[in-house]
């Protein structure tokens, strides 16, 4: 009796490939593609433009073997499932197989998954459709776009900049980003302002709180000058102190939305520390399958390529049964909530959410590596406070007047967790130092002044962005889509066009060059809304009102003759790219260092060379100043490998901690407060012996378990 033959499922990993099996049993046969199988040639452009934009595809030589595999299995398979990626990329990887494979219409059938779970993929096997040819031609004319750009600028950057280089339509948007916001830096001039606290007691009973000037009655005030403060000091120094008003209040937090992929990036960038290409990474490990105990291979999450808010009402309706079985009544909020997509996103797949809500993340984790673990956690968690009840917080605001001047006292205090209890917010900066509770005032009671504390502030300019803050940034500006935001990150890093300096983004000299040359000579590819528009009309070729062809068309047309005349007027010109000059000296000659790259990266050489050929490596200024005496903190790593933060007078000042300095001040005595070490959002501490917040080294922390199960301590050098 002949065998019965197997249907033929492709995806495009292994591991996916793996889980797939296991849930669909012996029918079917389950094959990895490894990724795109077909594509552009890359020792020429590869796109006719004379005849509609047509592109060359040819097989990838790397992926012979498996080609042949796949041609093999798919002639005797009876029906070929496409079962790549739920996305514009994974929709073409599946018509490039149908085409290169020579499978005919009626045997290829296009699945998608959403998430990875057995009754999902069971249920998409079922239920095939057709190749959507309308996504399989946006991501053509994307992937035709960038090779025209690339193509026919990077030549004309070897030739007036530099070997080697490489221009692309949306890294050029996000290099303008990062300069533009290094020229708000430059260009910004701080003004000075102060902070005038009263520390204020009561009369009768004990209790001390702090006030900050306010105003004049209810008219708020900003102090900007020394001479100002002092009026107010000797206004108020002899004259009698009373509460105007109290005011108690109720606020609540609603709790974040989940995540969809620019969130999840910017949020493991804060939290976790996790760059956006390794959380993407991770990401898709989670959701292609893992083995669970008792649970088998499984998806824990759903698709990550996503701009969508939307949740199914199953998810919903699981959500809900869990939060009231594992944390009560009154932590639903009564009916599930959802969130509204914003307006241009593609819609195409759910929020990235946990595909059961019941495998928690204790109940995973010994299962998982630590990195998954810890995404895992952030997931799981930000999707089931989305539909938790809110966090109730009571709030006091105390205002005490005197001689006309109004001084306020605020404190907040949570008396219902709500969604903190299982997801805490955290924004882009370090949370301030915990407030001490405010006395039980009475509206009228009079208070004493204990003293006043001066301080002179000055503004200060935008900060560079993070990582997680040009995700932002860019999908504010509709630059990019969910797939592109790591890969273009990754790009403009690992092509040095911007240099990441702790976690902030710099540009070098070379992006800064490279930059002013696009601005000047291809506007519109570094333009904003430019950039924005092409991927709204990207969108339109996906849901069918445009030919992708007339895209590249109107596009074409106008970068052509920029083209044309930036190589006239730039004929014999040759852009130097200047050294970046920088404030460390060198050891033997005295010159100031200057960057420069190397096969390792980049590096700091004296610009003697060769006469002196001193180098040393790049170390990193961090916020806040030296506690001791001012001066920077710097970023160093010992010889045994660690890192630690140093004054840059050296042994002159002695200065030295492990602890990571943060760029807030110490309330009580102003100086720069620091944080542990270490991944996730930490309270930062203040280290100075003569304030009254002192946190003793003792009391920070540093426990880590040893080999033997007992705590010890982390590992101290003295410099």
């Amino acid at each position: 009796m002949a065998q019965a033959k197997k249907d033929l499922v492709i995806v495009e990993s292994p591991a996916k490939a793996r889980t797939i099996e296991k849930y669909l049993g012996g029918s079917y046969k389950v094959i990895a593609s490894m990724g795109h199988l077909r594509d552009l040639p890359k020792n020429k452009l590869g796109v006719d433009i004379d005849h509609g934009f047509t592109p060359e595809y040819i097989p990838v030589d790397a992926r012979k073997d498996v080609i042949e595999d796949l041609k093999k299995s798919s002639r005797s398979a009876p029906t070929v499932y496409l079962a790549t990626d739920p996305d514009r990329e994974g929709e073409a990887i599946s018509w490039h197989l149908k085409e290169l494979l020579n499978i005919p219409d009626e045997k290829a059938r296009r699945v998608t998954f959403n998430e990875i779970t057995k009754k999902v993929v069971q249920d998409s096997i079922a239920h095939p459709r057709d190749i959507d040819m309308d996504l399989v031609n946006a991501q053509q004319a994307r992937r035709v776009l960038d090779r025209i750009v690339g193509y026919k600028l990077s030549p004309l950057l070897w030739r007036k900049v530099r070997r080697g280089l490489s221009a692309g339509r949306v890294q050029s948007a996000a290099i303008r980003m990062v300069v533009d916001r290094e020229r708000e830096i430059r260009d910004f001039k701080p003004e000075e302002y102060w902070h005038l606290d009263a520390h204020l007691n009561r009369t009768e009973k004990t209790g001390t709180f702090v006030a900050r000037y306010f105003g004049e009655g209810e008219k708020k005030r900003e102090l900007h000058t020394e001479d100002e403060v002092n009026a107010v000091v000797v206004d108020v120094e002899k004259a009698p102190w009373e509460i105007a008003s109290v005011k108690r209040g109720e606020r609540q937090r609603s709790p974040a939305p989940p995540f969809i992929t620019s969130t999840l990036q910017q949020e493991a960038s804060r939290r976790l520390g996790l760059t956006p290409r390794r959380t993407m990474s991770i990401a898709q490990q989670l959701y292609e399958g893992v083995d669970i105990t008792g649970e088998g291979t499984i998806g824990l999450i759903t698709y990550m390529r996503t701009d969508s808010l939307r949740l199914s009402e199953e998810a919903l309706y699981a959500a809900g049964n869990f939060i009231r079985g594992h944390y009560g009544e009154e932590y639903y909020p009564g009916k599930p909530r959802r969130f509204k997509t914003k307006a241009g996103a593609q819609d195409a797949h759910e929020a990235i959410r946990p595909s059961d809500v019941n495998l928690t993340p204790e109940r995973v984790k010994k299962d998982l590596t630590n990195e998954q673990y810890r995404l895992y956690r952030l997931i799981w968690g930000r999707f089931t406070a989305s539909q938790m009840s809110n966090a109730v917080y009571d709030n006091v605001v105390i205002d005490a007047v005197s001689a006309g001047h109004c001084f306020k006292a605020n404190h907040s205090s949570l008396r219902f967790p709500g969604y903190t209890a299982v997801y805490e917010d955290h924004g882009d900066d370090e949370e301030e130092g915990v407030k001490k509770p405010l006395p039980d005032l009475r509206e009228g009671e009079s208070v004493k002044l204990k003293k006043l504390d001066k301080e002179q502030k000055f503004t200060e300019p935008p900060a560079r962005y993070t990582e997680a803050t040009l995700i932002r940034a860019m999908e504010e500006n509709g630059i990019g889509r969910p797939s592109t935001y790591a890969p273009t990150i990754s790009t403009i890093t690992g092509r040095e066009y911007v240099a990441k300096e702790g976690k902030y983004l710099k540009p070098t000299s070379l992006g800064e060059v490279i930059n002013e040359l696009m601005e000047e000579r291809f506007p519109d590819i570094v333009d904003m809304k430019f950039t924005a528009n092409m991927e709204s009309r990207l969108d339109q070729i996906e849901q069918g009102k445009i030919p992708w062809q007339n895209v590249l068309k109107d596009f074409y047309g106008d970068f052509d003759r920029e083209l044309t005349k930036a190589e006239s007027d730039l004929e014999g010109v040759h852009l130097k790219v200047p050294d970046e000059v920088t404030d460390e000296i060198c050891d033997v000659c005295g010159r100031h260092l200057v960057v420069k790259s190397g096969r390792f990266g980049r590096f700091l050489a004296c610009p003697g060379f060769p006469e002196c050929s001193f180098t040393k490596p790049i170390v990193v200024e961090m916020p806040g100043s030296c506690p001791k005496c001012g001066g920077r903190i710097l970023k160093r790593t010992s010889k045994k490998g660690f890192a630690y933060y140093a004054c840059e007078r050296g042994a002159e000042c002695g200065f030295m901690t492990w602890d990571v300095p943060v760029k807030d001040k110490c309330p009580s005595c102003g100086k720069s407060m620091f944080k542990l070490s270490g991944k996730g959002a930490r309270k930062p501490f203040c280290v100075n012996p003569e304030c009254e917040a002192f946190v003793p080294e003792d009391k920070r922390g540093y426990r880590r378990k040893g080999a033997s199960g007992k705590t010890v301590e982390k590992p101290k050098e003295k410099k």
